[in-house]
């Protein structure tokens, strides 16, 4: 079944005629992703790589049915582009855009709560590398041909540990459902817990690898919920054990601020929950593998 996108999900590309937004665009396409037409303001009734370019998303919804996005706009106006695609209707949006300013996403957050939750558009990002669904569909920024389909979720701070992942299990044959980057700044989204949860109503998904980092709570509200609420094995592996307190280490939000925030806070109380931990990046495949081969 996958999560969040399939080979049904049509997609728009808010962006689509910029350098980067063409580049990904192209990708995607070949990728085999269903994508049906981009966004550029003042561009609309262009053609661009052979699909409609509008001026707005609502036209986009309307014309050709998107239900999906993808964000390619300079920080600036990336907010701007999110509540946009939220107020048309849009279901699902991947924010790729880093360094949109912290209190930008603050009004973001606050509009989506606007919206009653069963039409409250899913947003993952910013500053994340997408979701793909194997064989299906690819909304991001991955190296697609590393994921092959399986059964094994994973939701993702980092992108390019959920590309270590994919490709450790890719080499021992495991496939995977579909693959959630969330984003590693302050302010994102959707959280681990918000994937886990749809992780575990997904029947295709048997185990849920969980690629945390230093910096907030989340990892810890995931595990919580696992414990209480999830039938299926988590796996998490927790980056920055050796991070000092107070440096922030790549991401915005990778900061220690308070206690709980380490990587080994974070392992200790996982563990508490009864979530399997993978000790070393290098160790993610073979962890998988064996909690695979006991369920």
């Amino acid at each position: 079944m996958a999560i969040l996108i399939n080979e049904s999900t049509r997609i728009i590309i808010q962006g689509f005629t910029g350098k980067i937004g063409t580049f990904h665009a192209r990708d995607m396409i070949a990728y085999g992703s269903n994508v049906v037409g981009g966004v550029t303001p003042g561009k609309g009734g262009q053609q661009h790589l052979g699909l409609p370019v509008f001026n707005t998303v609502k036209e986009a919804v309307q014309d050709v049915g998107a239900d999906a996005t993808i964000v390619f706009v300079p920080p600036a106006f990336a907010a701007d582009s999110i509540m946009e695609a939220a107020d048309a209707g849009i279901k699902y949006c991947v924010a790729i855009t880093d360094g949109i300013p912290t209190q930008d996403m603050m009004t973001v957050k606050s509009f989506l709560r606007r919206f009653p939750i069963q039409k409250r558009m899913v947003l993952t990002g910013p500053n994340c590398a997408g979701t793909i669904s194997p064989e299906r569909a690819m909304l991001g920024i991955m190296p697609g041909h590393i994921y092959i389909k399986g059964s094994v979720g994973i939701v993702a701070r980092s992108g390019t540990l959920g590309y270590e992942a994919a490709d450790q299990m890719r080499t021992l044959g495991i496939g995977i459902s579909t693959s959630v980057g969330i984003g590693g700044d302050p302010i994102i989204g959707s959280s681990h817990r918000d994937i886990l949860e749809r992780f575990e109503e997904d029947a295709e998904t048997k185990v849920v690898v969980m690629i945390g980092e230093i910096g907030g709570p989340q990892e810890v509200e995931a595990g919580f919920f696992a414990k209480e609420h999830m039938s299926k094995p988590v796996i998490a592996y927790i980056a920055g054990l050796t991070a000092p307190e107070g440096r922030r280490m790549g991401h915005a939000g990778a900061i220690i601020s308070s206690a709980g925030e380490s990587a080994a806070e974070k392992v200790a109380m996982l563990k508490d929950l009864g979530v399997a931990i993978c000790p070393t990046p290098s160790a993610i495949g073979d962890t998988v593998a064996a909690v695979l081969a006991r369920t």
